[in-house]
């Protein structure tokens, strides 16, 4: 588990598809395949590190939310990144 949440750093759709493929933490969190779907294409960082803090008694709660936060954060950075970088290219 410690190996898929540092390759998901690097690449989180590739982590999240390990993470369905060899385990069921994915099923465990999520309650349809289209919410976690829409977070694959959509959020993946989020979807990921919310997978990872969720356990089934609890929920997600405490420091797994600020690994959710922190997920979202590297989602919105990814794309205003992409953004200035294209601005930039054009210039």
């Amino acid at each position: 588990m410690c190996l898929i949440a540092l390759l998901g750093l690097a690449v989180p759709r590739f982590a999240l598809f390990l993470m369905w493929i060899l385990t069921d933490r994915l099923t465990i969190a999520f309650n349809s395949f289209v919410l976690g779907f829409i977070g694959f294409l959509v959020l993946p960082f989020t979807t990921l590190f919310y997978a990872l803090a969720y356990t089934p008694i609890f929920g997600v709660s405490g420091f797994g939310w600020i690994l959710v936060g922190f997920g979202f954060l590297l989602d919105l950075s990814s794309y205003t990144s992409s953004g200035r970088e294209g601005n930039r290219r054009r210039n």
